[in-house]
């Protein structure tokens, strides 16, 4: 960029650019490469370009990674992912959540925290793991400060003996990137008679900086009424949980594991399966007003069978995984509800296969930049692990390097 044009100006388009084109312009000069990797720059950085995150598991040793541009030229452009590596290590992971561009990955008492278009991610040790326990996690990103963020809970989950159950206090604990450490919440907490709902592959989804479980109110069980369905939320912003009460449609006629939750266009989105009649019921929560969801769509393959929803695509298509008739293969398709039209994105695998097909969406994003490589988080402590190349089935503490 000509040396004429006034700073000022130069740092107006720079943060219209896109991410991979800001890592590397830091190669161009040291004003650009302060300027890009300043906390000011990453946390005010914003884009609308989306992107699809597709991992197709052949084997534990093998996984092919793409990422789909998530615009009017959808699935023409797509990439292969690098990925880092503490997401190389993970094995039978949960999809805490996504927000802001990051991606939250779960396993065994690890969290890890993953932008993908930068390759970048950081490990957070998640304390007090006790098997008497349930432990439900959250993520997001705190909609003022750009802080990522996680949530903890520990609750008792026996629908028996509420008495007892209900006089164990809810163990409620954040962790902010940004301090490295977790502290805990004491304040505006759940009822104890809530119980989370589990998901395979995701627990919840994250909705502009408010993140939702699907949840029962157990203090309702009778001889009549299995449970009250409800959905949970807490704002990453204010720390504060809230009771998102659905229609009544769906608070006992519909079992909780007849539904799903996603995020559509920085809106709550609800997804019901009728297993009488195998179809796909869409609802939108209206302005986050509870109880105010509007019907979107139906939607169904006449010719197959849907194995799983993973999402929307920006545009309002459904992202899901469906096998065909001759039952051997699994395949990633996109519906267009408008024109009822069904597309076949050209990622598939055996129907036989133990394997997954994982779909995330995020949003491009300079968050975790300033992060050094092999971070981890731990006991409010941040090491960074002094790797030698070989993955190991687990990361340890042993050859790192206190920050």
């Amino acid at each position: 960029m000509s040396d004429n044009v006034p700073f000022e100006i130069q740092e107006e388009i720079i943060k219209r650019l896109p991410v991979k084109s800001l890592i590397r312009f830091r190669s161009v000069s040291k004003s650009w490469k302060s300027l890009i990797d300043s906390s000011d720059f990453i946390t005010h950085y914003r884009s609308q370009r989306q992107h699809l995150l597709v991992y197709n598991y052949q084997s534990v040793d093998n996984r092919n990674c793409v990422s789909i541009v998530d615009d009017y030229t959808f699935p023409q452009h797509s990439v292969s992912v690098t990925l880092p590596l503490f997401v190389k290590m993970l094995r039978r992971y949960r999809k805490i959540g996504s927000s802001h561009g990051l991606l939250c990955l779960y396993r065994e008492g690890e969290v890890v925290i993953w932008n993908p278009l930068i390759t970048k991610a950081v490990v957070v040790n998640v304390p007090n793991n006790d098997e008497m326990f349930n432990t439900e996690l959250g993520f997001g990103v705190c909609r003022e400060t750009r802080d990522p963020k996680i949530v903890k809970i520990r609750y008792m989950d026996r629908f028996t003996d509420m008495e007892g159950v209900s006089s164990i206090p809810w163990q409620v604990e954040i962790f902010t990137v940004s301090t490295g450490e977790w502290r805990s919440l004491s304040s505006n907490l759940p009822r104890k008679s809530i119980v989370f709902g589990y998901r395979q592959i995701e627990d919840g989804v994250c909705v502009d900086g408010v993140y939702y479980w699907l949840a029962t109110d157990r203090s309702t069980v009778d001889d009549a009424t299995e449970a009250y369905t409800m959905i949970m939320s807490f704002d990453m912003t204010s720390e504060e949980f809230r009771e998102v009460n659905l229609p009544d449609r769906f608070v006992y006629h519909v079992s909780m594991w007849d539904l799903d939750i996603y995020s559509l266009r920085e809106s709550l989105v609800l997804v019901e399966f009728n297993f009488n009649n195998p179809v796909y019921d869409v609802w939108m929560m209206e302005d986050g007003v509870p109880k105010s969801f509007t019907k979107l769509f139906t939607f169904h393959v006449p010719d197959a069978i849907i194995t799983c929803v993973h999402g929307f695509r920006k545009s309002g298509e459904v992202v899901m995984e469906v096998i065909e008739d001759d039952w051997e293969v699994r395949s990633l398709v996109v519906y267009e509800p408008n024109l009822k039209r069904i597309t076949n994105l050209g990622i598939s695998h055996s129907a036989n296969d133990v394997s997954k097909i994982y779909v995330h969406s995020y949003m491009e994003t300079l968050l975790l930049l300033d992060q050094p490589s092999f971070t981890i988080f731990d006991n409010g402590n941040r090491y960074v692990v002094n790797w030698n190349g070989e993955l190991n089935s687990r990361w340890s503490l042993k050859h790192t390097s206190k920050v």
